[in-house]
């Protein structure tokens, strides 16, 4: 019985520092990654821009569907292995220059836009990924920050990249 006792005061004391933590964390953040990869600007476009053809390649997808434009924006609903879905906005387009892209989901958590640059560097193409982004809920701020890592999800994203491209070794940095 002191067992139970004892673990059952473990996990509200854990719980309470998670959700102490998680309240003192900003609600906002920004992230910037960026990689350089041995491809044209426009083989860079292609992938990224193709939203449909990203379940190929993002080992995260289970499924991309587009949905009817909204204000003349380009939207998808995409989603994750675990059957989340969330909806996907194009803000802005650049062909082989600038993808603008934001959470169009107002019900979720969270939210954000992911601005993606593409530079040409020599011969090199830069993809450079910047996520401004917030999250509500003070335990799920604590998890990013401490146990996920801010930068995973675009790790994978720009892996996954350079992976279609063909791109043996990505090296991911801080943009």
């Amino acid at each position: 019985m002191v067992w139970i006792v004892s673990a059952a005061m473990i996990i509200v004391v854990i719980a309470l520092v998670v959700m102490i933590v998680g309240n003192r964390l900003p609600r906002e953040h920004s992230v910037t990654r960026v990689t350089y990869l041995n491809r044209s600007p426009g083989e860079v476009w292609r992938t990224i821009s193709d939203f449909s053809a990203q379940v190929e390649w993002r080992a995260d997808l289970k499924s991309v569907e587009r949905l009817p434009p909204r204000g003349g924006r380009e939207r998808w609903r995409e989603t994750d292995r675990r059957g989340r879905s969330m909806t996907l906005e194009t803000m802005e387009a650049i062909p082989h220059r600038r993808l603008v892209r934001r959470i169009a989901d107002e019900n979720l958590t969270f939210g954000g836009v992911w601005t993606m640059e593409i530079g040409e560097v020599g011969e090199v193409t830069s993809l450079l990924v910047n996520e401004s982004g917030h999250i509500d809920n003070p335990a799920f701020r604590f998890m990013s920050r401490f146990l996920v890592g801010q930068k995973s999800t675009i790790d994978k994203y720009l892996a996954g990249v350079g992976k279609r491209l063909g791109v043996e070794e990505v090296t991911i940095m801080d943009g």
